[in-house]
């Protein structure tokens, strides 16, 4: 079998005439430090997130008694999902189908208005990276130590420095997996019991992912999550558009750009000096000079460099700017910028999640204590009694979502004649009586019987209802009776 030809034009050659490869390696990048508006805010950012990840599963709220007490819970062994004054079951798994949909469509209109403000200040990869690379500039220093030590050969000195940055970065990100899995259980307890070693092994697994994920992905991957692992940034454009808030480089201002010194006169010439600030700023290694890109993650911290240059030449600030397209074309023209924040996409969005929203607290104000749900058995579908009567049997589950007991009224309907049993209950013609515990669901098995003169089909529609004994709540489930062919 012959090799496969390649073509010709695809191949590299290095200088000494050898065959090169056509990717690139990838190289580690390190941006530099800088102060200003935008740094101050991402540190702000960061403080408050983290203060909420790690305070969260701390955080009390009073159920009564024999309830978790845990503000915000994800109760997997009790089923049920606690946040604040909300008690979500799973079959109410809709509202966190309602969350997610919000949470998009928020997205959406924060990168209609502000660009990926999400991506520069707000995502956990940006966050945890910020912390990672500020431990590495604590041991090691600003850039162009930390360039110098990566290109220097191995000594016990870059050894040690190594191990300590690495296990720093150990300790964080056990903590961000330790953080995760308090959401799980009760907080305090846990934790004594995850440092003690008595906690259940899954609970370590998940500390490992959760901590592993978060080691290599701020420590090593870095700018490659942002540029090929996170999905988002292939779709931004979309949700742009002429008057988005973006980091943008006004050109018109900029350009011809060239090396200066500090006497050097700007006539005839633009501000940008090429001191290529902006670029080592950059946490992905973007050069926001050529444009928007999908590297750029909106951090703005390339605008804290370029002030800080542009305050050494004594010349105006904003050379890059947080503005829209349509602002920095008007002030290329003379013309007065004028920033436009609701327009068509922003309405539309707004509106969106405003329905959402809407949605969401409208079921919860409304939302039922009870529910009821019916199963009709199937094996056999009915029994015909030795008086000719036929008996079919039913499962039904009263869900109690109160932490109190509740007495209920079960009534069947639809069929004239028809009696009702309940298996070790009370029962009275085409009544029940039921008693359900505090915050479960009671399971019955049900036998409905009908006279066979009263049956003109062998489907008839039933109606089961459950009457609350307390406050009159009605809750209805309609079913099917099965009897032989007529």
């Amino acid at each position: 079998m012959s090799s496969p030809k390649i073509d010709p034009s695809l191949k590299t050659s290095s200088a000494d005439g050898d065959s090169g490869s056509l990717y690139a390696e990838t190289v580690m990048i390190h941006p530099r430090t800088v102060k200003g508006t935008f740094r101050t805010a991402k540190w702000a950012a960061l403080v408050v997130l983290l203060a909420i990840y790690h305070i969260g599963p701390f955080l009390r709220w009073d159920r009564g008694p024999g309830a978790p007490n845990q503000a915000i819970l994800a109760d997997m062994t009790g089923r049920r999902g606690y946040f604040f004054f909300l008690e979500i079951w799973p079959q109410e798994v809709y509202y966190i189908t309602g969350l997610l949909f919000i949470a998009a469509i928020g997205l959406f209109f924060m990168s209609a208005l502000a660009g990926r403000v999400w991506c520069g200040f707000l995502c956990f990869q940006t966050v945890y990276t910020d912390l990672f690379m500020w431990v590495e500039k604590l041991v090691v220093g600003d850039r162009a130590k930390r360039m110098a030590l990566d290109r220097a050969p191995w000594t016990a000195d870059k050894f040690a420095k190594k191990v300590v940055i690495n296990l720093v970065w150990l300790v964080i990100a056990l903590s961000c997996g330790v953080g995760f899995t308090l959401y799980f259980g009760d907080a305090p307890t846990m934790l004594v019991k995850i440092f003690t070693l008595q906690e259940d092994s899954g609970v370590y697994w998940a500390i490992g992912i959760v901590g592993g994920c978060c080691f290599m992905l701020a420590g090593y991957a870095r700018e490659q999550v942002c540029l090929y692992m996170c999905p988002y940034s292939r779709f931004q454009s979309a949700m742009f558009d002429h008057h988005s808030l973006i980091v943008t480089y006004q050109d018109w201002r900029g350009e011809p750009r060239k090396p200066a010194r500090k006497t050097e006169s700007f006539d005839n010439r633009g501000h940008c000096i090429d001191c290529k600030m902006c670029v080592t700023a950059c946490p992905t290694g973007v050069d926001i000079r050529d444009g928007i890109q999908m590297g750029c993650i909106g951090c703005a911290l390339c605008i804290d460099a370029c002030n800080t240059m542009m305050d050494k030449y004594k010349l105006p600030r904003d050379l890059i700017i947080w503005d829209s397209e349509a602002n920095v074309e008007a002030r290329s023209k003379g013309e007065p910028a004028r920033t436009r924040l609701v327009r068509s996409r922003t309405i539309i969005y707004a509106v969106l999640l405003l329905a959402a929203a809407s949605l969401i607290v409208g079921s919860l104000a409304s939302r039922k204590t009870t529910e009821l749900k019916v199963i009709h058995e199937r094996s056999p579908l009915y029994v015909q009694l030795s008086d000719g009567a036929i008996r079919n049997g039913y499962v039904i589950k009263v869900s109690n979502m109160i932490r109190e007991d509740r007495d209920y009224e079960v009534e069947v309907s639809g069929i004239e004649g028809a009696t009702l049993s309940v298996v070790g209950g009370k029962s009275e013609g085409a009544k029940a009586r039921l008693t359900i515990p505090p915050d479960s669901i009671g399971t019955f098995n049900l036998f409905v019987t009908v006279p066979s003169s009263r049956l003109t089909s062998n489907r008839t529609s039933l109606l089961f209802t459950v009457r609350e004994d307390k406050d009159g709540t009605v809750t209805r489930s309609e079913s099917l009776f099965a009897a032989p062919e007529k």
